[in-house]
């Protein structure tokens, strides 16, 4: 296990005990990942914030549902955030389906309302591009799929994946910026 992976491990062990110096230390550690991640799915700051302090709130009461034999810290970490944030996506969705924004409220350019929340074609479209980088992550060779996943919904950086998969970081490198150019190409191929 990576140091930083040991060092959050004995943070979370010390939560399970109670220790609110652990939940802040946890928290300096982790909160600029976690945050930008949590913005890029919800795409607002204030409601990203929100999310962050609920990702560590569950934290505080479920560290103890914590399984080293899953995943370091940090991967668990980043999917709390990443469901949690998820979780917000699809109840605004479903909000937003529930009481469609009338035709006045709708920004042509940014393709929300007034009030925030995305027209229908917006959601349709960014559906569409979910499922074709989905599906080009699918057709990538199983150890660039890894890699690529692990980096960008994981939160790994090249160094802890070369250490984590035990490969040389040149090979990490190369096989991320190969799988990327394979996802480009097959976007471009799409479009």
């Amino acid at each position: 296990m990576h140091d930083n992976d040991q060092t959050d491990l004995g943070l979370l062990q010390r939560i399970v005990a109670r220790d609110t110096a652990a939940l802040a230390e946890l928290y300096d550690r982790n909160c600029r990942l976690l945050f930008s991640l949590i913005v890029r799915i919800v795409q607002d700051r204030a409601e990203a914030e929100e999310i962050l302090q609920e990702v560590f709130v569950r934290v505080w009461t479920g560290a103890d549902l914590y399984d080293a034999r899953l995943g370091g810290p940090k991967p668990w970490l980043v999917r709390l955030a990443r469901n949690r944030a998820m979780d917000r996506l699809r109840a605004r969705q479903t909000r937003g389906s529930a009481a469609m924004p009338s035709v006045n409220e709708c920004t042509a350019d940014a393709g929300t309302s007034a009030k925030g929340v995305r027209t229908p074609d917006v959601v349709v479209l960014d559906a569409e591009r979910r499922g074709s980088v989905s599906d080009a992550l699918a057709r990538l060779p199983a150890e660039q799929r890894r890699l690529i996943e692990a980096a960008f919904f994981e939160g790994y950086t090249q160094n802890e994946l070369a250490i984590r998969f035990g490969l040389p970081l040149d090979t990490v490198k190369t096989r991320i910026r190969a799988g990327m150019i394979a996802i480009r190409q097959r976007l471009e191929q799409l479009a």
